[in-house]
């Protein structure tokens, strides 16, 4: 991984299901729905000024969703907040920086 760029895609661990799930709300004010199914399947990281962590979410059926939540650095002591996310996402769509 060069400094900077974006880490390689990988599967989704509890910890990327937690921070999606921490974003949750706030994808569901932006669109004006509910998500029922919310899987973290897929992510990458990138360390800035903290962690921009780009999330892969299956919402059901073939409907995905990509998300950029940045992490600000521990001694800021703030929430969790999307930055960006892509809407009509599928399965095979790769996981890029946005």
């Amino acid at each position: 991984m060069m400094c900077g760029g974006p880490s390689p895609a990988r599967p989704a661990s509890a910890e990327t299901q937690q921070v999606a799930d921490q974003v949750k709300r706030q994808l569901e004010e932006k669109e004006n729905r509910q998500f029922p199914v919310f899987e973290a399947v897929e992510c990458r990281t990138q360390v800035v000024a903290g962690t921009n962590h780009f999330i892969k979410v299956h919402i059901g059926g073939d409907e995905y969703i990509h998300l950029r939540v940045f992490q600000s650095l521990p001694h800021e002591n703030k929430p969790l907040t999307l930055s960006n996310y892509q809407t009509n996402k599928t399965k095979e769509d790769e996981l890029g920086y946005f």
